[in-house]
């Protein structure tokens, strides 16, 4: 028979939500197992594109107990960078991580009562099992790659990958390049191409653009801060109940510029529509360039307004910037209704189309007939002892930002000590520090 092991709480999934909510359970005294199916910091090590800089900005990297402490807290620090700080936090807050340990599944047992000290048995591949009273589901929203099923229909000649395995331009073919998708990762590696020289092409869909920078702070700290008050940090979602929504495109790759349609525009970059159909060696569209773009460009306007709006509406101190900064359109323009590929000699298609959840571990129960999970508040699962790290609150998208995972990992070790000590029946107080 497998061997059985207990902890009071296991964590799936040792990201910076995973492993900030095990440091925030060990601040309170309550053990936690992590349990990592690869290595510590995994997507930001091995999964994402060689020249990725975190667009939050090295301030925001921060845990339990542990704010940035290196000297640049205004630069940008690349996804293995930001892997490193968090497996020597791990080590040095002596955290239980077991890497390279994937679970199969997640079996919740059945009228377990209220006192009992086992309510989820955690399958794992290699065998065995691990009991908890608690599961922390730590492995966000965007772990699954979509690619649109249109792309079957792509001629097989043209070199086609996700996002997630794009490295750099010179790991492509020869030729142009179209990446698919408007989103943080396609106008990224769209400006990243561009910038190497490569001919591009970006299919453009539904986002909001933000600036970088506005009245002498980040775009993440005025998430932050504003959205104490209010749900600034709401971001609308396309209706597609299998993606969840994402954080803001900004610029990383340097200090000074933002990143949206019209910088990339300005580039160099060829905007075309968004992808409808393939028919072999074409691709037919939307012909919705400048539609997606004044969109982008409203959606930015109402972004600084938000902020100015609320700066006046709290009485905050910050400094004027005249003019504000705006989504440039001089040189976006309608493509037309066809993208034919050898004409321009397009080569190779980056598909940025986003990641879905992936919670297949889980009972099917306690997700909603997208595969994603039922929750509330972004934290609390359907049933007793089951938490989520990272999860955003509807479109409130400042829970999956990368500090929020100390806030996070504190509100579950919070629900976490109650449940305990309702559980012992102890005199304990509730409340925690």
């Amino acid at each position: 028979m497998a061997a059985v092991e207990y902890v009071e709480t296991v964590v799936v999934g040792a990201g910076q939500q995973g492993c900030g909510a095990a440091a925030a359970l060990q601040e309170l005294g309550h053990e936690a197992l992590v349990l990592e199916r690869a290595e510590i910091g995994q997507a930001w090590a091995h999964e994402r594109w060689d020249s990725l800089l975190v667009g939050s900005g090295n301030r925001s990297v921060r845990f339990p107990g542990r704010e940035y402490d290196g000297d640049d807290p205004d630069g940008f620090m690349s996804g293995p960078e930001l892997a490193g700080r968090l497996r020597r936090y791990v080590a040095d807050r002596g955290l239980q991580v077991r890497e390279h340990t994937s679970v199969r599944e997640v079996e919740c047992l059945p009228d377990a009562p209220d006192h009992a000290e086992v309510r989820f048995r955690t399958h794992l591949s290699a065998g065995g099992a691990v009991e908890s009273r608690n599961l922390v589901v730590a492995v966000g929203g965007y772990a699954a790659p979509r690619t649109p099923a249109l792309a079957a229909d792509v001629d097989p000649s043209i070199h086609q990958l996700h996002s997630r395995d794009y490295r750099n331009p010179a790991a492509l073919p020869d030729g142009a390049v179209l990446v698919v998708g408007a989103g943080i990762s396609g106008q990224q590696i769209a400006h990243e191409l561009a910038s190497a020289e490569r001919r591009t092409f970006l299919a453009v869909g539904r986002h909001r653009a933000w600036p970088r920078q506005y009245r002498g702070r980040g775009l993440l700290d005025w998430l932050s801060a504003l959205s104490l008050y209010d749900n600034f940090g709401t971001v609308g979602g396309d209706g597609d109940g299998c993606v969840l929504p994402g954080l803001p495109v900004t610029a990383v790759r340097d200090k000074r510029e933002d990143l949206n349609v019209g910088t990339l525009a300005d580039l160099g970059v060829t905007l075309v529509g968004s992808v409808r159909a393939a028919d072999g060696g074409a691709l037919l569209l939307k012909d919705n360039v400048v539609a997606v773009a004044e969109e982008s460009a409203r959606s930015f306007r109402h972004a600084v307004d938000m902020i100015d709006t609320r700066i006046r509406r709290r009485g905050f101190v910050a400094p004027e910037q005249k003019p504000a900064p705006e989504v440039p359109m001089e040189h976006v323009a309608d493509f037309g209704e066809r993208l034919d590929l050898a004409h321009h000699g397009i080569t190779t298609i980056v598909w940025s189309t986003g990641f879905g959840p992936d919670y297949r571990i889980l009972p099917r129960h306690v997700l909603d007939a997208n595969g994603a999970p039922i929750q509330e508040n972004g934290r609390l699962g359907p049933l007793p002892g089951l938490y989520y790290a990272g999860l955003p609150d509807g479109n409130y998208v400042v829970p999956v930002g990368i500090s929020a995972n100390v806030e996070n990992g504190r509100a579950l070790a919070r629900l976490i000590h109650v449940d305990h000590v309702m559980r012992s029946g102890s005199s304990e107080s509730l409340v925690t520090r």
